[in-house]
């Protein structure tokens, strides 16, 4: 063989290897490589927007050789299951319906805090103008869009129980935030069981509201979800990231207005007038994410016994099986700083 044949089949082994090594990335401390953790996209409010805007996540996670990276999806987070199987989604707010939907799909998720309940009238069961449904009785024998196995499914079945009404009365239509949005608006659903931005929308729209969390007594509280691969591998990485998330959120308590229209004032996501006004009296009441208690368990054991109640799942789940010991995996340092934000 020629020394040029040689050296050329030298350079082609070593092309892969190095693109190898540049897509692991590094930190600026030396050359440890980068964790990257996929973020759902906080869009134009919230306190994960103005993270995202002041680098306040990048700057914590950086001395632990991590940073994020922003995902753009789909609203709801039963419809960002397949993200979380193929790796492409470390972390996502959500509730625990989606989260027990999740875990009956043996998708490899875990809660790592809670959120006691806040803002319970951002989401509901609203009807078409011209469906004649004016309560959650005249639901009996109409067409209602649900996300599956998720925070929809959950109203409407909470609302139906609280009401006395048998579940099989009422047709659930499994379509996910974005596809119901467009049957509510065409008329090939009667009804809606919605939440948050798409839910205040089509409100905005002409919407009947029938229901909200608040009516029903809803047990769905907010909560911080990480993929579980993550949490074994980089648990002190979940733990800055939940210490950020809880100081912004105790920012927008004190300055809710700022945690609104965070990247554009004006323009399709920016909002005004009285959903402007409503969304700042709710980021007044957002509670601080923190670990789960006791209490959170009887909570999620609503959600877990009238899914499963329902046949929406075919095991009970318990809060062993969804809550991520994440007090485990921490030194006493990294705890203290956690908990001095609950």
């Amino acid at each position: 063989m020629s020394r040029r044949r040689t050296l050329m089949r030298i350079a082609f082994a070593i092309v892969p290897v190095a693109a190898l090594v540049a897509g692991c990335g590094s930190d600026s401390g030396g050359g440890k490589p980068a964790v990257v953790l996929k973020v759902v996209d906080p869009g134009n409010e919230g306190p994960i927007a103005v993270g995202k805007r002041d680098g306040s996540f990048d700057a914590a996670l950086a001395p632990l050789g991590a940073k994020i990276e922003w995902v753009t999806t789909t609203p709801g987070f039963s419809s960002m299951l397949k993200l979380f199987n193929t790796r492409e989604l470390d972390v996502s707010g959500a509730a625990f319906s989606p989260v027990v939907g999740a875990l009956s799909k043996d998708v490899g998720v875990r809660i790592v805090a809670v959120q006691d309940p806040a803002g319970k009238d951002q989401s509901g069961i609203i009807a078409s103008p011209g469906s004649g449904i004016h309560s959650v009785a005249d639901l009996a024998g109409k067409r209602v869009a649900v996300n599956p196995a998720a925070k929809g499914e959950y109203i409407l079945l909470k609302a139906l129980a609280q009401a006395g009404i048998p579940a099989d009365k009422v047709t659930r239509v499994p379509l996910q935030q974005k596809d119901a949005a467009s049957a509510f608006a065409t008329g090939k659903v009667d009804a809606w069981a919605s939440f948050l931005i798409p839910y205040q929308e089509a409100k905005a729209n002409g919407g009947v509201e029938i229901a909200t969390e608040q009516s029903i007594g809803s047990k769905d509280n907010s909560v911080v979800v990480f993929r579980t691969e993550v949490l074994d591998k980089h648990p002190d990485i979940a733990a800055r990231y939940l210490e950020v998330l809880q100081r912004l959120t105790a920012d927008q308590r004190a300055k809710p207005a700022d945690f609104e229209n965070v990247f554009e004032t004006s323009g399709p996501r920016a909002l005004s007038g009285p959903r402007l006004s409503d969304a700042v009296r709710v980021g007044a009441e957002a509670t601080v994410p923190r670990l789960p208690s006791a209490n959170d368990a009887a909570d999620l054991a609503d959600v877990v016994n009238l899914f499963f109640d329902n046949g929406v799942i075919t095991r009970r789940i318990t809060a062993e099986d969804i809550f991520y010991d994440l007090r485990s995996k921490l030194t006493p340092e990294q705890l203290a700083a956690v908990k001095a934000g609950s």
